[in-house]
């Protein structure tokens, strides 16, 4: 079976998802939009689909399943839209920056029964997956603390932290996913600390460039959270996580895995520069994890659900910061 896939959206991560659709043996990428003309048909030049609207992607009854990659703004009535008409649908997170719209959103997808998997995408790269495959299998013991280290090599523009939703809900959001995934638990306590130390304009954008949160279960498991918008020596993506019979860690990964020896020192290439090339097998994997669910007819994962605790915790991150106190999720929704 040869799943029809759309692509809404042929920029950046778009093309990426393209990439992976295109050498995915069991999907065919059918069409692509964008509200560039350019950008679509540069997808449809390179990988021999039309270019299409979302109108006619909605009406065409041969597709079956779309991959949004459009701005934030669009994601909740895109799924909507296509929750409707019964097409299978990939979106890349979050669903939206407010509670509300996201849960109004999650409603038409229950009671449209559709089916949504959500973006996020390092569940799947196979050094995170790793640690979760040794912990499921009982390697670590009983989890006792977690560590997250998330730092991007350089601030994006000043244009795109004005609508990201800023550090908590655009960047850190990934880690609070994986903090759940990992440790397998919810929270119950979210201590939040954020400065800004790289650029002191980002602070006339009403945002940080540097945080870190404490996150806690009700059992006493900790996970501690450390993001950076600037590492001056790559892209910084590091997990530990430490439990009553031992550790797990996944270290930074390099384009190329050597270590040159010589009178000088031990010298290793230089890490990956930036998300694009460091999660490449990750999209890979999640877009073949979309396919197969369509397939199988299975429920995809992660769900819209994991997408709303995520934002759920960037929320209560962010009231952490504003009162000066550890914070209950519960208390955000």
């Amino acid at each position: 079976m040869t799943i029809s896939i759309a692509l809404l959206g042929a920029g950046r991560i778009g093309k990426v998802h393209a990439q992976a659709i295109s050498r995915d043996p069991n999907a065919k990428l059918c069409a692509v939009t964008d509200a560039f003309p350019d950008a679509a048909n540069a997808v449809a030049e390179q990988y021999g689909c039309p270019v299409r609207t979302i109108e006619e992607i909605i009406s065409n009854d041969t597709i079956d399943a779309v991959v949004i990659c459009t701005p934030t703004n669009t994601h909740a009535d895109l799924i909507e839209a296509f929750a409707r008409v019964g097409k299978k649908i990939f979106c890349e997170k979050p669903i939206d920056l407010d509670l509300k719209r996201v849960k109004s959103c999650l409603q038409v997808v229950k009671d449209t029964g559709a089916q949504l998997m959500l973006g996020f995408n390092r569940r799947f790269d196979p050094h995170f997956a790793g640690i979760k495959h040794e912990i499921d299998r009982g390697t670590l013991g009983s989890l006792e603390q977690a560590t997250i280290i998330s730092r991007d090599p350089g601030l994006p523009p000043y244009e795109y932290i004005d609508v990201s939703g800023g550090i908590f809900r655009d960047m850190m959001i990934h880690d609070f996913d994986m903090a759940r995934f990992l440790l397998g638990e919810e929270f119950t306590s979210v201590q939040a600390t954020a400065s800004v130390l790289v650029d002191p304009k980002v602070a006339d954008h009403n945002d940080y460039d540097t945080a870190s949160v404490l996150l806690t279960t009700r059992g006493g498991q900790q996970c501690t959270i450390t993001n950076s918008r600037r590492a001056s020596y790559g892209y910084d993506q590091r997990i530990e996580v430490f439990g009553s019979l031992g550790m797990c860690a996944a270290e930074n990964q390099r384009p190329v895995s050597i270590e040159v020896a010589t009178s000088d020192g031990y010298l290793r290439p230089p890490l990956h520069d930036f998300f694009m090339t460091r999660y490449t097998d990750a999209y890979a994997a999640e877009i073949a994890a979309f396919v197969a669910a369509i397939a199988d007819q299975t429920v995809p994962q992660p769900s819209g659900q994991d997408g709303l605790q995520a934002l759920i915790l960037a929320e209560a991150a962010l009231k952490s910061l504003r009162e000066g106190r550890a914070v209950d999720p519960a208390e955000i929704g």
